[in-house]
């Protein structure tokens, strides 16, 4: 079987790269030329880890190959997927969908009998169906269900672990009316029969709230936990063990109740804003979802109080100098959208507070993480996190990439500026560390009762 991809971002790029792996002819297209003379020589412009090495095994067996030619891809292809960006739409919110229907423009022009057209972009309720419209609209000679078909087909690959979610999913979700379309479908998944793989099929409709819906429950998971450990600091209890005693429960599991400064990243902020903007055009308000958004906005603003607060208790705010380690959203990944950081930093520069940064990725190429340093042109990057305390007043942790979690707790109170009678000041807004080890710290932790541990 012949599969186009069409965009070969992250969804497009891991995809196209498994189902190769699956031993599938994949073709994936991107109008970036530059992109794609990169990709033809396995030169990854994402950070996912053990997606380099599947590219290239992909090309070195020929069944991964990278192209501008979206025609030329098309033509033949048994399965034609859309991976292309949704960002949230600037001014109002929704999904922005033009690339979704510029591509269905361009891919009707060269589609060949009989082809099943996927939407593997997260897309509202009501965009698979708008897709098969506009291939009709170009190609009037195509008759849906004859000559082609749309299908919902979301993904669920998270950043950081995307290859294991793909080869081992919880669940594959096909939103479809049409028998041949599924009979296709069937076939494109059979390697995760082996795995047993749940396959639901559903409509089409379903299929597209489904991601929205799972998105939009995850994040209230990590917004309600995020709640709790407030409360869990004003009445003396540990957000830790609460969320371990809620997590046993079968019903409501324990992944996503780490507690944290806030989600971040490409999913979930766009994901429950669009799924609001849904319920509201709609005349069906989600108000859940909306106070999700609300309270995870004010989260990244909390937190930079906290830190500014920490720092006024030792002298005055502008000046001082404060180490953060990690800046991207989550480890494992070089994804800064809508990252704690990207409103934690700007803030205590605006209180006048000397920031220096240290995150993994950085020394990999600034242009790992967006070309951060150019935004923030008064930060210091420092090459590890003891550079990055090297004098500094106060060290936080934004990120838990796996190097931070044994730092040396003595070198940390050797390498920060500590005027006595102060205690050095570590904030772990990742709880990576247990109050009981932080003798001789002055430690700040989110839900553990008492925030600041002093002897």
């Amino acid at each position: 079987m012949k599969i186009t991809m069409v965009g070969s971002g992250y969804v497009g790029l891991v995809t196209g790269a498994c189902f190769a792996e699956f031993g599938f002819e994949v073709i994936n297209v991107d109008v970036d030329q530059a992109k794609i003379k990169a990709l033809n020589q396995a030169q990854i412009p994402i950070y996912e880890p053990g997606l380099e090495s599947l590219v290239q095994q992909g090309l070195n067996k020929g069944r991964l190959t990278f192209t501008t030619n979206l025609s030329q891809a098309v033509q033949n292809s048994q399965v034609v997927m859309i991976a292309v960006g949704t960002p949230s739409r600037q001014g109002d919110g929704h999904a922005d969908l033009t690339y979704v229907f510029q591509a269905a423009e361009q891919i009707a022009a060269s589609l060949t009998p009989y082809t099943v057209v996927v939407t593997k972009s997260t897309v509202p309720v009501g965009t698979s169906r708008q897709v098969a419209e506009i291939i009709e609209k170009t190609r009037p000679d195509l008759k849906r269900g004859v000559d082609f078909d749309v299908v919902s087909n979301p993904e669920f690959l998270r950043e950081g672990s995307a290859i294991n979610d793909f080869m081992r999913p919880d669940r594959v979700v096909v939103g479809t009316d049409s028998e041949k379309a599924r009979q296709v479908l069937s076939r494109l998944y059979r390697p995760l029969y082996l795995i047993e793989t749940p396959i639901v099929f559903t409509n089409i409709e379903t299929a597209e709230l489904i991601k929205y819906a799972a998105n939009g429950f995850l994040a209230m998971k990590i917004a309600f936990i995020n709640q709790l450990s407030d409360l869990c600091e004003k009445v003396g209890a540990d957000v830790q063990e609460l969320a371990k005693g809620i997590g046993l429960d079968g019903r409501i599991g324990r992944k996503f109740l780490n507690v944290g400064p806030g989600y971040g990243g490409s999913c979930f902020p766009k994901d429950t804003l669009a799924l609001s903007k849904t319920g509201h055009d709609q005349k069906t308000p989600l108000t859940l979802v909306d106070a999700i958004i609300k309270s995870n906005n004010d989260r990244k603003d909390v937190m930079a109080v906290r830190i500014l607060q920490a720092l006024s208790k030792r002298g005055p705010v502008e000046g001082a100098q404060v180490a953060i380690l990690g800046i991207t959203f989550k480890p494992n990944t070089d994804d800064l959208r809508d990252a704690p950081s990207l409103v934690i930093v700007p803030a205590l520069l605006k209180a006048g507070v000397k920031v220096r940064v240290y995150d993994p990725l950085y020394y990999l190429g600034s242009e790992r993480l967006g070309g951060i340093d150019k935004d923030w042109p008064s930060v210091t990057w420092a090459q590890g996190p003891y550079e990055a305390m090297d004098q500094a007043d106060g060290v936080v942790i934004l990120t838990e990439w796996n190097e931070f979690r044994a730092l040396d707790i003595d070198k940390i109170k050797t390498s920060l500026k500590t005027p006595d009678p102060a205690l050095p000041l570590l904030i772990d807004f990742r709880n990576i560390y247990k109050p009981a080890e932080m003798k001789g710290m002055e430690y700040h932790s989110l839900g553990r009762g008492v925030g600041t541990v002093c002897g």
